[in-house]
């Protein structure tokens, strides 16, 4: 277990407090659950709820700072674990929503549902791992980060995912009708999972790699455009989500049954594009900035499921939802429900390892701001320790959500905000947030209710996620890379693949021409074509070549770091008091 916690047993005579007895730790239990004290404490529960409206004047107060493993009030555990919960809800359930959905491999309905239920489920139960943090027995090593390191599924899997899935219809891994609409196919699916299971193995070696070394391969000048191009790559889809649907029903010349958004046959369809469903995703993103502008601490760090709950309140009003999915949905749900074939699909193979290589990036870059918010040492053995048990954990996470059915796993930022505004770093916040995250992923109407909620209304969230995503990766470079002439020319070239990648997503379907029976030589082809069209993948290997390549330089400080030299005894005089005496005279 993690060292943080103290030895479980202290010597006689050491000075120290001696072990708790079975009528002390029961007398424990009585204080914590039945006193006013234990549920409630002191804290004020004002400063989480307090609207910052004109009219209002907040008390200047600061809360009290909860440490990883200090005791507190159950009901602020209970709160803060809710909070947490739901800060990470919106992007846990988006990459199920989108790989299962239209985007992805177009399954049905409830198998929809059951993976945004399990991604819940698996995650609240990945998440545990890492919070707690095992000691591997007989080595140096451990397996999590002993920190509230939350995981979810990773956005970096979804570009990837989403270009290969286009690639298996088209070479008919996956099947289409003759019209060309895309059929389900959970074969494609499973995989996907069965090459993320394999694939998941890199991350576990990185871990054993010393993180100073570590750091050095994947510097910010790498992982920086690289997580921007992520974003960014994601904002296509959303887009077209919020204008109606990035199904079959956005495409320029579509069928009669997807003339309307989503299809002809649901509720309140409209062209795609029309001022509602605009009205609709706006909605989502207003609600999103009064949240920032007079929202209480509580709303702030859940701005963006707020946002989603008004957009589905005002779509749920005006007749947009289909019930129909949550009238069928079973009541409870749980992992393996369903499940599918697991394959390797040797295309995927390269871009999936390049996706774990960029895990253990953001975990490092993640893990040391948890560090740093959690008030804990950000150097030294017990730091380099984290970062090892938590990229580990990150890569064990991987095989085990494949074999959950649920793409990769990776640590969240955004619950690096609710630390930093709730001042809770504490453990049992973090184990309160799992609870809550299986709670509602067993309840399979609420996945249900998820599925259900329109298109428009989960692109205005989406919008707003992803652009999040490019703004972390714009302040990882930022923060970690100075602008000298080098690293501007390493950036521009990155970025000059990645935009093009990302803009122009098919400019290298047609380099290969090779159409013979050898499957083994057309799946490599597919593999470079898959590599060279994901824009992200593209950026971060030309980076870390060029970082490589290039050898650093020694530039002159800017114009302003430049220290003046001393002035001549004439400019002092022409410089001083009387310089500008005559022009005044």
């Amino acid at each position: 277990m993690d060292e943080d916690q103290g030895p479980s047993h202290i010597a006689p005579g050491s000075g120290a407090p001696p072990r708790k007895t079975f009528r002390d730790r029961l007398m424990g239990v009585r204080r914590t659950f039945l006193t006013r004290n234990g549920l409630l404490g002191d804290y004020d529960y004002g400063f989480l709820f307090m609207p910052n409206l004109p009219f209002m004047s907040r008390p200047k107060q600061v809360a009290p700072f909860f440490g990883l493993n200090d005791k507190m009030p159950v009901f602020l555990a209970l709160v803060l674990g809710l909070q947490h919960s739901l800060a990470m809800l919106a992007g846990i359930i988006t990459p199920p929503l989108l790989l299962a959905g239209a985007t992805g491999v177009n399954l049905p309905g409830d198998i929809q549902q059951y993976l945004v239920s399990t991604a819940l489920i698996v995650s609240g139960i990945l998440s545990l791992i890492q919070i707690t943090r095992f000691h591997i027995l007989g080595t140096p090593y451990y397996l999590g980060t002993g920190l509230i390191s939350v995981v979810g599924i990773s956005f970096s899997i979804i570009p990837v995912a989403q270009g290969a899935f286009a690639q298996m219809y088209a070479n008919g891994y996956c099947p289409t009708a003759e019209d060309g609409t895309k059929l389900p196919c959970p074969d494609g699916y499973g995989a996907l999972l069965g090459t993320a299971a394999v694939c998941a193995l890199i991350e576990i070696l990185i871990a054993f790699i010393p993180p100073k070394i570590m750091l050095r391969i994947f510097p910010p000048i790498v992982t920086g455009p690289t997580v921007m191009l992520i974003g960014i790559s994601l904002i296509e889809s959303a887009f077209k989500n919020w204008a109606g649907g990035s199904g079959p029903c956005a495409d320029a010349a579509p069928t009669d049954f997807f003339k309307l958004c989503p299809n002809i046959a649901a509720p309140h369809a409209l062209p795609w594009g029309s001022a509602e469903y605009l009205g609709l995703g706006f909605s989502v993103f207003l609600t999103i900035i009064l949240c920032e502008r007079f929202g209480a601490p509580i709303m702030k760090s859940t701005s963006v499921i707020i946002g989603l709950l008004v957009g589905s309140i005002i779509a749920a009003a005006c007749g947009y939802f289909d019930r129909s999915g949550i009238d069928s949905a079973p009541a409870v749900s749980f992992v393996w429900v369903h499940t599918f074939k697991l394959s390797v699909y040797g295309p995927l193979v390269l871009p999936i390892m390049a996706v774990f290589i960029i895990c253990a990036c953001e975990a490092i870059g993640d893990i040391t701001a948890t560090c740093d918010v959690s008030r804990l040492e950000v150097e030294g053995k017990i730091y380099e320790s984290r970062i090892q048990g938590g990229v580990l954990a990150d890569g064990l996470n991987g095989v085990l959500a494949a074999l959950m059915t649920i793409t990769p796993m990776s640590t969240f930022a955004q619950n690096n905000g609710v630390i930093a505004l709730t001042r809770c770093a504490n453990r049992t916040a973090g184990y309160c947030c799992c609870g809550f995250l299986i709670i509602m992923g067993v309840f399979a109407k609420f996945a249900a209710s998820l599925v259900a909620i329109p298109s428009a209304v989960l692109g205005g969230m989406t919008s707003f996620l992803f652009c999040a995503v490019a703004v972390s990766g714009i302040a990882i470079i930022t923060k970690g890379v100075p602008f000298t002439r080098r690293n501007r020319f390493i950036l521009t070239a990155a970025l000059a693949g990645g935009y093009g990648a990302t803009l122009v997503p098919t400019y290298f379907s047609h380099v290969f021409t090779y159409a013979g029976d050898d499957k083994g030589l057309r799946g490599f082809l597919d593999a470079i074509v898959l590599v060279m069209e994901t824009g992200f993948a593209v950026t971060a290997f030309v980076a870390c070549v060029l970082n490589f390549v290039l050898p650093p330089e020694l530039e002159e400080p800017p114009f302003e770091d430049v220290a003046p030299s001393p002035p001549s005894p004439r400019e002092a005089t022409m410089n001083g008091p009387l310089a500008n005496e005559g022009e005044r005279g």
